[in-house]
């Protein structure tokens, strides 16, 4: 079976939708098309694998697989249900020799016959897998609280029994997607002495951030998700709208100095996760190690440009089983340009050699790197849940672009404005305009005014004052071809990823010289490749 092929069916399973799978996933689809302001999938991918060793390493099945349901005992004396997988001798039995172990996509979902299933590829080379329901979830008992510091614990516990059994060598390593790699990146920051390596996919750096209050903005499309799975968020998570311990104790990036272990993130420049892999890179770029492909959220295998089974393997052999001909990425970043481009392998990101482009919104609705005369223009802020009408947003779009310009890293504003209640919401989205006036969305980003010292405190803002507001976008890899146009549009909501909570009135933008301007990483020219 190829590996991530069950798997695939589960990224239905993200922290944004609404319902867990059924046990039997395989009929699922394989990318998260539910969530309808996700880009759609990229059809212009190749699907080349990297040329890299790495991704193309393999080695041959040697056992079969052994089956049994075990209760893992937890500090509390409470205990997890797992499924243990080992590999198994031609009688079926357990294969004598001790091997390295896994915990696989360890989630609230109770899939274990699923996820069982597509741990099975390692378990036929040499590795014990188990997979277990969170606490609170399938035959787990208690109350789920996800990503908790309880749930950690469990976490924590599951990797020390796995590496205690008399068939372990006692080298763990962890990894999911969504859900399990946000616990396989946080069980990685509580340190458990026998953690050796994870392979996250799609994981989260701060729970609060990413995925709940997105620019201190509540998420409209985490309510159903919060519905089905952790109906007691509902209230807890309205509890505490700003960052504070309850949200620390759930974030990776308060930790970023506990994340030592090697770490293979697998990211997809179309999944909403992006920005918070490419910070747990860059917050501890000498052991994680990055691949960014064209993919929506969920496993790659399904989805254009699926990288297969080696570089999994390739990672495992290496950092569990101690194999030397196991490689390690030949670079700290593989990333594939986006749209349709192909695969690049890069010392750091951003990628060197890229420069900050700088470019102003003026009053007849362009966007240009050179300053027209300051002046003020304004929308009305949209208090629907339906998008926003041409008067509640403004839209700013460069010249076609004479040459082909990749945007690589962050795409930040300074946004100037002043607001005619006392808070006021300001999401910036960027598109690339084709020449036959065809829009696609390259990212996006949020800021709530009151948060603008930070999410630890909400400061009022009072009516009519001018204030400059930093937002950041979700990161890319883009190439805007010769021919097209960047759009930026500058509005109160952005539906329907943020909640249309901000106060009726007016939203004035201050543009022209020492007004709103967009900040680009990008690459032209011999640079761009």
């Amino acid at each position: 079976m190829k590996y991530g092929r069950i798997a695939a069916a589960l990224s239905t399973l993200s922290a944004l939708l609404a319902v867990p799978a059924p046990a039997h996933a395989d009929s699922l689809p394989p990318t998260n098309s539910a969530l309808s302001n996700d880009v759609p999938m990229d059809r212009s991918v190749s699907n080349d694998v990297p040329t890299d060793r790495f991704f193309s390493y393999d080695r041959a099945a040697a056992y079969g697989v052994a089956t049994e349901r075990v209760s893992v005992p937890l500090r509390d004396g409470s205990h997890l249900a797992c499924d243990l997988h080992r590999p198994a001798g031609p009688d079926g039995r357990p294969a004598d020799g001790r091997f390295p172990g896994i915990v696989h996509d360890y989630n609230a979902y109770d899939q274990l016959q699923a996820q069982g299933q597509a741990a099975a590829f390692f378990v036929t080379r040499g590795y014990a897998a188990a997979v277990c329901n969170a606490r609170g979830t399938g035959a787990s008992p208690g109350r789920l609280d996800p990503f908790s510091a309880q749930e950690q614990h469990d976490n924590y516990d599951l990797i020390e029994w796995l590496a205690a059994q008399p068939w372990s060598t006692g080298k763990i390593g962890q990894t999911g997607v969504s859900y399990g790699g946000h616990t396989s990146l946080l069980v990685a920051v509580n340190k458990p002495p026998h953690l050796a390596a994870i392979i996250p996919v799609d994981g989260i750096s701060d729970w609060y951030e990413n995925t709940i209050y997105r620019g201190g903005i509540y998420s409209a499309r985490i309510r159903d998700w919060q519905r089905a799975v952790a109906p007691d968020t509902l209230v807890t998570y309205a509890e505490h709208p700003l960052y504070d311990d309850y949200w620390r104790e759930r974030s990776v990036q308060a930790r970023w100095k506990n994340l030592d272990v090697p770490v293979l993130e697998i990211a997809g420049w179309y999944d909403r996760y992006r920005a918070a892999m490419v910070a747990n890179f860059q917050a501890r770029p000498k052991n994680v190690w990055l691949v960014a492909g064209p993919w929506q959220h969920g496993w790659p295998s399904g989805q254009p440009a699926d990288i297969g089974n080696g570089a999994y393997l390739a990672w495992w052999d290496h950092w569990l089983a101690g194999r030397t001909d196991a490689p390690l990425p030949a670079a700290k970043v593989t990333s594939y340009q986006v749209p349709g481009t192909g695969w690049q392998q890069l010392a750091t990101w951003p990628p060197p050699g890229t420069r900050q482009t700088r470019l102003g919104l003026s009053a007849d609705g362009t966007l240009t790197t050179g300053w027209s005369k300051p002046t003020t223009l304004a929308f009305t802020v949209n208090t629907e849940t339906t998008p926003a009408t041409p008067d509640e947003r403004l839209t700013f779009q460069t010249r076609p672009y004479q040459q082909d310009t990749v945007l690589a890293g962050d795409v930040n504003a300074k946004v100037r404005a002043a607001f005619s209640a006392t808070d006021g919401n300001i999401a910036v989205v960027v598109e690339d305009v084709a020449p036959d006036g065809t829009a696609g969305r390259i990212t996006q980003g949020w800021l709530k005014a009151s948060h603008r010292f930070g999410h630890e405190r909400a400061v009022p803002v009072r009516p009519g004052k001018t204030y400059d507001l930093e937002i950041r976008t979700w990161p890319t890899h883009y190439r805007l071809s010769a021919g097209h146009s960047l759009r930026v549009t500058v509005s109160s909501d952005d539906h329907p990823e943020i909640d249309s909570d901000a106060p009726a009135g007016r939203v004035h933008l201050r543009v022209g010289s020492g007004g709103t301007e967009i900040r680009l990483g990008t690459l032209t020219g011999k640079d761009v490749q």
